[in-house]
């Protein structure tokens, strides 16, 4: 509709599109302190009205927004600061609507330092400057679809929904539609397809329940956080509008298989993907410091990224889910594997190699989770014993003697003991204040 990419728009562009296209509602939409998108509404009175919206954003309750993290209801005022290159039509209201996504900005001006919106951007800031690599991230969204269970439902067996096809699964029209509304958004996707998970009615609910995944691209740490949780807001949308029910939990029912959030890294410098083993056959510097720093700060991100009771039984059950702290290739159940790279008869990379971090799931805060891992990626480079650390958390796929493990974290008091001895490695670089980390340890404790 605009005419040109979406780094181009500006706000006479926006303006334009909004009067020739009869657009009513513009919605400013945001992360808050939760991991949930958040919406503002307008209708704007005038062009002066929608311009001021589009350059200035809105003030807003920062203390309701993030509640315990540092913002006194005194001095709670903060401001929305929408992202020209975000905006897109929401595919779901009623009235045509425009939204932009926006950042937090503080009273003094400056970008609110307990917005997940901040965090993730300064996490993605440092580990550029400090490392040189920009990391790029994609989630896999893992979810079920859950509705009454028919005579029709002849067809789903546990365990056996992996890229099953129509009319073996009832979500697969869902899902292409969810692929096709986040591609018109400006949202990059890999693939979709069904998962492993099936779960039959039983006579007290009546729900059938199959699971399916929708895999991102490769982009930016602040694009690949906010895809997530735009993902996850157009399958909500898309379920409850087919009357359907879409979970993200962790897990549904004890002996099926669980929701995971894994993302798969790419550290970048000048345009080369070095998320895995160079011409030598060895794992380059950059791989080696993320590897490093996820076995090594592993436990202490799951305060990011299992935040549910129901994380630790995805994990105690061990269907293709890390129970150690290791890596290795190609090896499902380690906290950290190198995927297979596909390749055309020729040899020629069709996708780029990428570090999977598998221990995420469903209840993930993705920007909080992945400025995480990019603050563990810089302190992976500067980590004396990196070496060692890495020969000791190797599982080999071909068997073998191997290390004694360290178990993940069982519960919350231990991933908050694991928050406790690892903090400095999110406080560097003023990325993750100190008020939060406070705030998040109480919380695990109690």
């Amino acid at each position: 509709m605009i005419g040109c990419p979406a780094p181009g728009w500006t706000v006479d562009s926006l303006v334009e599109l909004f009067r020739d296209h009869g657009v009513r509602i513009v919605s400013l939409m945001h992360i808050g302190g939760d991991g949930w998108l958040k919406t503002l509404d307008f209708v704007p009175r005038n062009l002066s009205h929608l311009e001021d919206i589009l350059l200035g954003g809105e003030r807003a309750d920062g203390s309701s927004l993030f509640g315990g993290l540092g913002i006194p209801p005194d001095a709670s005022d903060i401001v929305l600061r929408p992202r020209l290159s975000s905006a897109f039509l929401d595919p779901f209201s009623p009235l045509p609507a425009l939204v932009l996504m926006c950042g937090h900005a503080g009273r003094d001006g400056k970008l609110l330092p307990q917005s997940p919106d901040t965090i993730v951007r300064r996490a993605s800031d440092r580990v550029r400057v400090e490392t040189g690599a920009e990391l790029h991230a994609l989630g896999e969204v893992e979810y079920f679809l859950g509705r009454r269970s028919a005579e029709s439902d002849i067809y789903g067996e546990h365990d056996r929904g992996y890229h099953a096809s129509s009319p073996f699964v009832f979500g697969e029209a869902l899902r292409r539609s969810a692929l096709a509304i986040l591609a018109e958004m400006g949202i990059p996707i890999k693939y979709g397809h069904a998962e492993v998970g099936y779960i039959e009615s039983e006579e007290t609910e009546g729900i059938i329940w199959e699971q399916h995944e929708i895999e991102l691209a490769l982009t930016p740490l602040p694009e690949a956080a906010e895809a997530v949780a735009l993902a996850q807001w157009v399958l909500r949308n898309l379920a409850r509008r087919e009357g359907m029910r879409c979970s993200f939990d962790p897990i549904l029912r004890k002996g099926h298989a669980g929701n995971g959030l894994h993302f798969h890294f790419s550290p970048i410098v000048e345009r080369e993907h070095l998320g895995g083993r160079g011409v030598d056959g060895l794992l380059t510097e950059e791989a080696r410091w993320l590897i490093g720093g996820l076995v090594q700060a592993g436990g202490a991100l799951m305060a990011f990224g299992n935040r549910l009771e129901s994380s630790f039984v995805r994990l105690w059950q061990a269907k293709e889910t890390p129970s150690t702290i290791s890596w290795g290739e190609f090896d499902r159940s380690a906290l950290v594997r190198l995927p297979l790279v596909a390749t055309t008869e020729e040899g020629r990379p069709i996708c780029p190699p990428t570090i999977e971090f598998r221990l995420p799931d469903g209840s993930a805060h993705p920007h909080l989770l992945l400025a995480g891992a990019a603050q563990a990626m810089v302190h992976g480079r500067e980590m004396k014993d990196l070496d060692a650390l890495l020969k000791n958390t190797f599982s080999s796929s071909r068997g073998g003697p191997a290390s004694p493990r360290t178990h993940v974290p069982r519960g919350f008091a231990e991933v908050a003991d694991a928050l406790t001895r690892h903090r400095a490695v999110f406080e560097a670089g003023s990325v993750f204040p100190s008020t939060m980390i406070d705030s998040l340890i109480e919380t695990l404790q109690s």
